[in-house]
């Protein structure tokens, strides 16, 4: 739509727009946007996380009946600057066109006089409301203190928001329904399902082999009668998951694995889709456990499954309710702490459940710890601190999988990169690789950032952090939280100050302060997003695990820790190869049986490194 600005003396005739004097500091033209664009454009209120949009209760009003170009609005009545004169020299001329592009009017006499000018601006009925109001108050805030050594062995932020949102009123407390009438769930806020369901449209388009499984499994159901229980990230990636378990024939209850990462709107399309969903962004210590227990703990309903990330959920049905504990058929886990958990579990003789090593396969270890990493890391830290990596001096603590990405990034874009490592192979890995091996205490009072990639518990002590320079930023691509001492931090000489979402300062006496990210949490789910085509390979590597454990006929899998079957690993590589038009050259029977291969795989021993 175009809109014409006239003359004062003409603009009473057009009714379509108001026209309205203006003070100096508003002299610039402003032209409304509709309602519905600004709710897709606007930034979340309060400045909080960038990947959940603005509660329902903070988006603008709707528009009123008489709106756009219908509406008749009349010209504004206001003062009138005063006319300026000054002299012509051609009074030939009765009209000249002003320099500011005013009207300039001339009399007999030869004066000139500028013509009664008003500063306009264009609004339209519909718009005279503010729409990027920003509210006032805090959302909820938590101290949570963990009772495991997962995903909240910490306390939050006294300072945290966990939620930007003028409504202050826990999940918990309120009555919500779908739109079948159900309220098996607790989210933020079910009417965000719209949104959320776009996201899961959109990750759809980038994991094809969880697509393609739908296809070819769905008329099979091999899942049907598995009962399976979560506690992953729920994010979109992890919605294309659960709707495809729910596809292949399971029925699903989720809970989230960490208090940060879980996307609100995701949450509340997978209750609206009818899935238990049982999470949402920053929940309290309480929280977390309650909504734990809300997905075991249900009459009539016992799990068979357990999908897991960080052993959380293992560790409480176990602990709670060891009656369920040993109806379980299998466990599939995915992290570093979850399986470390489950080793421990089983070295006691206390696992009487299969369970199914999806961290250390191929497709995990080699594909999301590295190549999702990769990217992640600048993606977090950018979003949260805004900073340039060039020049700056950084530590990664661990040369794992993850470290490996996280180096391999940090070092594409100028940074000067250190690494910290136990296992001499890893390390001689990082120094082939062009990394300065040192110990932590040999740069900590000059390196500009610190990273812990190692799964293991107070790498970064509170001597260390007494010891970092001013403005040091600190954070964990570590599953769990225990890798940064941040309890230590919880004392009064030290002030937090919160700056924005997920990021905090520390001030020591002298003033120094440094940067924590995300409470020293998993920064890339609670700061940034990960690229869903990794986490398309992850996902379909746990579906493939839920349906073999699930399948296992009597007695193939005993009371111990697997890890995923080669030709397993193999067939969810092939599933993602179309994306790239990529063709795989098949062996001659000559070459299988020189090889001593199945012309069909596996292709490589299951004791082969890759």
């Amino acid at each position: 739509m175009s809109v014409q600005v006239v003359s004062a003396a003409a603009a009473a005739k057009v009714p379509e727009v108001e026209l309205k004097d203006l003070s100096p500091s508003e002299a610039e033209p402003q032209l409304g946007l509709s309602t519905a664009a600004v709710s897709a454009m606007a930034p979340p209120a309060g400045g909080g996380d960038p990947e959940a949009p603005a509660p329902a209760g903070e988006r603008p009003p709707a528009p009123g009946p008489a709106s756009g170009p219908a509406a008749a609005l009349s010209p504004a009545a206001g003062k009138v600057p005063q006319a300026s004169a000054m002299k012509r020299s051609d009074p030939h001329h009765q009209h000249q066109r002003h320099r500011d592009g005013g009207e300039a009017l001339v009399s007999p006499d030869g004066t000139v006089t500028e013509a009664p000018r008003t500063v306009k601006k264009i609004q339209f009925a519909d718009q005279k409301q503010e729409f990027n109001k920003r509210p006032t108050k805090l959302g909820r805030r938590s101290l949570s203190r963990s009772i495991s050594q997962s995903s909240t062995d910490s306390y939050s932020s006294a300072a945290s928001y966990t939620d930007s949102s003028d409504d202050e009123t826990s999940p918990r407390d309120k009555q919500q329904k779908n739109s079948k009438g159900s309220s098996d769930f607790c989210v933020k806020n079910i009417k965000q399902a719209e949104f959320g369901r776009r996201e899961i449209e959109i990750a759809e388009q980038e994991m094809p082999a969880l697509m393609a499984l739908r296809k070819r499994a769905q008329g099979e159901k091999p899942l049907a009668g598995a009962k399976i229980v979560g506690c992953t990230h729920i994010t979109a990636q992890t919605a294309v998951l659960m709707e495809t378990l729910g596809a292949l024939g399971a029925q699903c209850r989720w809970a989230a694995c960490n208090i940060y990462s879980t996307l609100n709107e995701v949450a509340a399309a997978l209750a609206e889709s009818g899935f238990p969903v049982f999470a949402w962004k920053g929940e309290s210590e309480d929280d977390f456990w309650w909504c734990i227990d809300r997905c075991v703990n249900v009459e009539g309903w016992q799990p068979n499954m357990i999908l897991d990330d960080g052993g959380d959920l293992t560790h409480w049905i176990y602990k709670k309710y060891p009656n369920m504990f040993k109806k379980i058929k299998g466990i599939v886990e995915e992290s570093v702490t979850g399986v470390h958990r489950l080793y421990q579990l089983s070295k006691a003789g206390k696992l009487c459940v299969p369970a199914m090593n999806v961290n250390d396969s191929v497709t995990k270890q080699k594909f999301d710890n590295l190549y999702c990493c990769r990217e992640s890391i600048l993606d977090g830290l950018k979003r949260t601190t805004d900073m340039m990596f060039g020049g700056k001096q950084v530590v990664v603590c661990g040369y794992g999988e993850v470290g490996k990405g996280c180096c391999a990034a940090l070092k594409a874009m100028g940074s000067i990169v250190y690494v910290t490592e136990i296992d001499p192979i890893c390390a001689l890995q990082a120094c082939m690789d062009g990394f300065r091996l040192v110990k932590l205490n040999e740069v900590i009072r000059q390196v500009d950032i610190v990273i812990t990639c190692t799964g293991n518990k107070n790498v970064v002590t509170r001597e260390h952090l007494d010891r970092m320079k001013n403005s040091c930023i600190v954070c964990n691509m570590g599953h769990s939280n225990t890798e940064i001492d941040v309890a230590s931090l919880r004392t009064p000489e030290l002030t937090w100050e919160r700056v924005r979402s997920q990021v905090d300062h520390v001030i020591w006496p002298d003033g120094k302060r440094i940067v924590l990210l995300a409470e020293g949490r998993l920064l890339n789910l609670s700061c940034s997003t990960v690229p869903t085509f990794v986490l398309s390979i992850t996902a379909t590597t746990q579906a493939l695990a839920l349906i073999e454990l699930y399948n296992a006929p009597e007695g193939r899998y005993k009371q111990d820790v697997y890890l995923l079957p080669k030709k397993m690993d193999e067939y969810v590589a092939s599933l993602h190869l179309p994306t790239f038009d990529a063709h795989l050259t098949e062996l001659t029977d000559e070459q299988a049986k020189y090889l001593g291969l199945n012309k069909n795989g596996p292709f490589k021993p299951n004791y082969y490194r890759y």
